[in-house]
């Protein structure tokens, strides 16, 4: 039986397709590794989303084909969307790849393996037309209580920053009947946590009926037997209804959540970006939002250094940052990404200036985090054991409560930890709020 490693790059939507092209594998009899040393065959999901995600990759590459020399490697497999994007260079400049497959590939990994076992390299770069379903194998990597659900896959928005539709293609959902049967087959294996993904979750459905499909799917989802939370992620403002909005209030299985990528404030920037919402959509949304007496954690990610920013645009999005005091922010720089109107832009911000905006805008969410997470002491929430700490005979149980995301967002530490375990749910009061963690006990 030969043996599969990979190394999944990139975004979690990216981590569902890793974990298809696994699951196809496994079903042709081949073992999963850990160990790239051990690996006869290695695949390498990329990305591309900015600058340091395909620098990333390239060395990621570069590094799993030195395990052809040092290894037992003998095939390598680079998959994703710098394979999308970057398919002429990558074969001409890195020998070291047996095959390509591109971003509407991965249901043709074996057919991959097999084409360079025979000695020819494979190039796969199909329409991103199709998406797993219910009945697709899937090798999930989360823990089990955990997983992923992707509903949807490109995007029609065409941001000028944003190179995802060119290698994502445009919207195409999955019927709800298909995603409601995948959340049941992963509540019936032990799953609690469903976290919803997409590249524009709120567009979900458009392109099959028209509007948004997401509070039918949610409606749905809420009633299969077994899921204690469902998150949301990538919210944009454009179909965020109010139908919507009062399902996540109103729902106890739905987090209380609100992740909304909104890039930037400044309507003159919103402009330069494509963006489809203004900013007065943007600031109604907020409001509407803010209304529920803060019920809601609120997250976003902000875009710093975008072409022609000036400093009076960029005191705008600090303001913004400030005065909504949102729970978490991700701030990114802005990325010249090659093939994006962006890109051809005028008033290019030097990378210092892009640094010190990024600090800046961080600053003030730090302290705001801190704020809001000290709100926090006191209140009594649900808390998801994800693993153990033992430190002189001290046992602590560190997870996440209801309203922190997994990887994005800040831990709970739990100290009286004697009767819990991995996948546990158990009521806890927040006792420590921190700029980014909590500290909790039993209740």
């Amino acid at each position: 039986m030969e043996k599969i490693g990979f190394v999944s790059l990139g975004c979690s939507k990216n981590l569902i397709d890793t974990e298809v092209m696994l699951g196809i594998l496994r079903d042709k009899h081949m073992e999963i590794t850990d160990d790239l040393a051990d690996a006869d065959i290695i695949i390498v999901n990329t990305c591309t989303f900015i600058e340091k995600a395909k620098e990333e990759s390239v060395n990621t590459i570069l590094q799993a084909a030195e395990y052809k020399k040092t290894g037992k490697c003998r095939l390598l497999i680079v998959t994703g969307c710098l394979s999308q994007q970057y398919k002429e260079e990558l074969l001409k400049e890195m020998p070291e790849i047996d095959a390509l497959l591109g971003t509407g590939s991965w249901n043709r990994i074996w057919e991959a393996v097999e084409v360079a076992n025979q000695g020819e390299r494979a190039c796969f770069m199909d329409d991103v037309s199709h998406l797993y379903d219910e009945h697709t194998s899937r090798m999930r990597t989360t823990p089990s209580y955990s997983a992923y659900v992707k509903i949807a896959e490109g995007c029609n928005n065409g941001c000028s920053f944003c190179i995802i539709p060119h290698v994502r293609g445009r919207l195409c959902s999955r019927p709800v009947a298909s995603v409601v049967e995948e959340v049941k087959q992963l509540a019936a294996d032990g799953v609690k946590e469903i976290n919803i993904i997409a590249q524009d979750t709120t567009s979900y459905g458009v392109d099959l009926a028209g509007r948004s499909l997401l509070p039918d799917l949610l409606r749905e989802l809420v009633k299969i037997d077994g899921v204690r939370w469902i998150r949301l992620f990538y919210l944009y403002p454009s179909y965020f209804t109010d139908e919507l909005m009062n399902l996540i209030v109103e729902e106890e299985k739905i987090c209380p959540y609100v992740d909304l990528p909104l890039q930037h404030i400044s309507q003159s920037v919103l402009k330069r970006m494509n963006r489809r919402d203004s900013e007065e959509d943007v600031r109604n949304l907020m409001k509407k939002l803010c209304s529920h007496g803060r019920k809601l954690t609120l997250r976003s990610t902000f875009i710093v250094g975008f072409p022609g920013e000036t400093e009076e645009e960029f005191q705008e999005l600090c303001d913004f940052v400030d005065e909504t005091e949102f729970d978490d922010v991700g701030v990114f720089t802005y990325s010249q990404e090659e093939g994006t109107a962006a890109a051809r832009m005028d008033g290019q911000i030097p990378e210092d200036v892009k640094e010190e905006r990024y600090h800046a805008l961080m600053a003030i969410q730090a302290k705001v985090s801190e704020r809001r997470n000290q709100e926090l002491e006191g209140t009594i929430h649900t808390f998801l054991v994800e693993s153990i700490q033992e430190e002189g005979g001290v046992r602590q149980a560190v997870g996440r409560i209801e309203v922190q995301a997994p990887e994005v967002d800040g831990l709970t530490y739990l100290e009286d930890a004697e009767t819990v375990q991995p996948g546990d749910m158990v009521q806890v009061r927040i006792v420590q709020g921190f700029a980014y963690d909590l500290v909790a006990e039993l209740v």
